[in-house]
């Protein structure tokens, strides 16, 4: 036998466990995905908050409108900010979470603003009409929330006391468990 066909012999003998190896990859990444996507966003992990105490940032944005809001208007209430963006998947799974959670609570002195970080008025308009929401969505064309938060993280949301201090802070999404275990109580008191 030469060299020669020993090597094709050996490349051949490699050929059938490599291609296993990749069909076997394929189907883990197959799997994978199905399973990702096939999840229900509340039965999913969400972000314990972080309790904090530090003055609300100035946060005056324009609503979808034009009309200018200044979130310090609202310091009667307890005010959830949450910054998300239309091309964020976890800011699009939490949507429904929110606004569940804003019409069961609105009555009971709760204000939630969406505040969209950077995205065109037009795609923030069909997103909202899309997910129905129902609270106020801000434009924030220059992601000043985020900067004035100091988190880059989409999406991120905080709970400002009567007060107008930030006790609440999360980042990442949020499940209805998690707004009616830490945010709920703040109503109560």
């Amino acid at each position: 036998m030469s060299l020669l066909q020993s090597q094709k012999k050996t490349n051949l003998g490699m050929i059938i466990p490599l291609s296993l190896i990749g069909v076997g990859l394929i189907i883990l990444g197959i799997v994978t995905t199905w399973y990702i996507l096939s999840q229900n966003p509340d039965d999913e992990y969400s972000v314990v908050p972080s309790a904090v105490n530090f003055p609300a940032p100035e946060l005056v944005f324009n609503d979808l409108s034009g009309n200018k809001v200044n979130l310090a208007d609202y310091r009667q209430q307890i005010v959830m900010i949450n910054n998300w963006a239309t091309w964020c998947p976890p800011c699009k799974a939490e949507m429904p979470t929110l606004s569940k959670y804003f019409k069961a609570h609105n009555q009971q002195g709760f204000m939630l603003f969406g505040i969209n970080a950077g995205d065109p008025k037009n795609d923030v308009t069909k997103f909202t009409n899309e997910f129905q929401l129902k609270f106020p969505i801000l434009l924030d064309p220059n992601t000043r929330a985020l900067m004035l938060f100091k988190n880059d993280s989409l999406p991120s949301s905080y709970v400002i006391d009567h007060a107008g201090n930030v006790v609440l802070a999360w980042t990442g999404p949020i499940n209805l468990e998690m707004l009616e275990r830490y945010v709920t109580p703040l109503l109560e008191q």
